[in-house]
C-alpha cells in the first residue's frame, strides 16, 4: 500500500471510530423515563423546561432545577419567582401556538393537564407525572425520583424524601391517640366531606389520623354534607379546606370561617376545643403534588395534633 492510500485508509478508520464514539456518547446521554401514560425518551438532559403542573414545578424548585415556562395560576410564596415567568397556558389548556414556537426540550403535565398529553407530545417530549390520590405520598415520591434521574439530582430527591418519611413517622406515632377527624372542603358556601381513599384521604390512610367515619361517601350518599351531618358525626378535629381561597372567590361565596360560624357548628367538640384547622388552601388544592409542598402539608397536619415534625 502506498503512503497516500495508507493515509486515506487511516483517516477513514479514525473517522469511523470518531463517529462510533459520538453515537455511543449520544445514546449514553439518552434518558428513558416511565410515567403515567407510558415511556418517553429524552435525547439528553433537558435545558428548556415547560411544566403545566405546579407539583412538578414545586419539586424541581426544591432540587434546584429552573423551569422556563409555567401555567397562569396561583403560586405560593416559595414559588413566587414564577409569578412573572413565561405563561404557556392555563392549568388545563396549553397555548399550543406559543409552546410550539418556543420548542422546549421537555414538557411536564399531570392531573388537570394530563388529558392534553397526546397533543403536547407532538410538539416535544412530554411526561405525565400525575399522582394517585389513593397512594398519594408514595406516588409523589416515585414521580420525584423520576425527576431526580432526569436531571441528575438523585441525592437531592433522596434527602427530601428522607425528611418526609421522618415526618410521616412522627405523625403516625401520635395520630392513634390524637382523636378522630373529618376533612371537609368549603366552596360557594357548600360543604363536601372526604374520608379514607378519597382525594384528601391520605391524611387518614398515610398519616394515620383516625377518621370519624370510615365510609364518608356511603354515609352521605356522595360528598355534599350539611351542618347537621357535621354535628352528628362530631369529630374531635375538623380539617377545613377553603377552596374559594385557593381558586378565587366565586360570586356569593363566603370565607370558610364565616360559613362555619353558626349555632350547629358551635356545638361541635372541634369548635369548642379550638380544634378546627384551616389548612393552607394553595398547598392542599393547587400545588399538592410536589415534594416540598407534601412536607409542608404533613407538617401542618402534624403540628396541629402535636406531632414532633419539622
Amino acid at each position: 500500500m502506498n503512503s497516500s492510500n495508507y493515509l486515506r485508509t487511516a483517516t477513514a478508520v479514525l473517522a469511523l471510530a470518531a463517529s462510533l464514539a459520538l453515537t455511543a456518547g449520544a445514546s449514553a446521554q439518552e434518558i428513558t423515563a416511565e410515567h403515567a401514560q407510558g415511556e418517553t425518551v429524552l435525547p439528553s438532559v433537558p435545558e428548556k423546561i415547560f411544566s403545566f403542573d405546579l407539583g412538578t414545578i414545586d419539586t424541581l424548585n426544591a432540587i434546584g432545577v429552573e423551569v422556563d415556562g409555567v401555567p397562569d395560576a396561583s403560586f405560593p410564596e416559595h414559588l413566587s419567582q414564577y409569578r412573572d415567568a413565561l405563561k404557556i397556558g392555563s392549568l388545563f389548556e396549553p397555548d399550543y401556538e406559543l409552546v410550539n414556537a418556543e420548542q422546549p426540550d421537555v414538557i411536564f403535565v399531570a392531573g388537570r393537564s394530563s388529558s392534553v398529553y397526546p397533543q403536547l407530545s407532538e410538539i416535544a417530549p412530554t411526561l405525565d407525572l400525575s399522582v394517585d390520590w389513593t397512594d398519594f405520598p408514595a406516588t409523589i415520591k416515585q414521580r420525584s425520583e423520576t425527576l431526580g434521574e432526569i436531571f441528575g439530582k438523585q441525592a437531592e430527591v433522596a434527602e427530601l424524601i428522607a425528611g418526609i418519611d421522618a415526618n410521616i413517622a412522627a405523625v403516625q406515632e401520635i395520630a392513634p391517640t390524637a382523636g378522630n377527624a373529618l376533612f371537609i372542603s368549603i366552596s360557594g358556601g357548600r360543604i363536601s366531606a372526604f374520608g379514607p381513599g378519597s382525594r384528601f384521604g391520605w391524611v387518614h390512610d398515610d398519616l394515620g389520623i383516625v377518621p370519624v367515619i370510615e365510609d364518608v361517601e356511603e354515609a352521605t350518599h356522595g360528598e355534599a354534607v350539611s351542618f347537621e351531618f357535621l354535628l352528628e358525626t362530631d369529630p374531635d378535629w375538623l380539617f377545613v379546606l377553603d377552596r374559594d381561597a385557593a381558586v378565587g372567590t366565586a360570586e356569593g361565596a363566603q370565607p370558610a370561617q364565616q360559613v362555619l360560624d353558626n349555632d350547629l357548628v358551635h356545638q361541635m367538640k372541634a369548635w369548642q376545643n379550638d380544634q378546627v384547622v384551616y389548612v393552607n388552601p394553595v398547598n392542599f388544592y393547587i400545588v399538592n403534588g410536589g415534594l416540598f409542598t407534601l412536607n409542608e402539608m404533613i407538617v401542618e397536619v402534624g403540628s396541629a395534633i402535636g406531632a414532633d415534625v419539622q
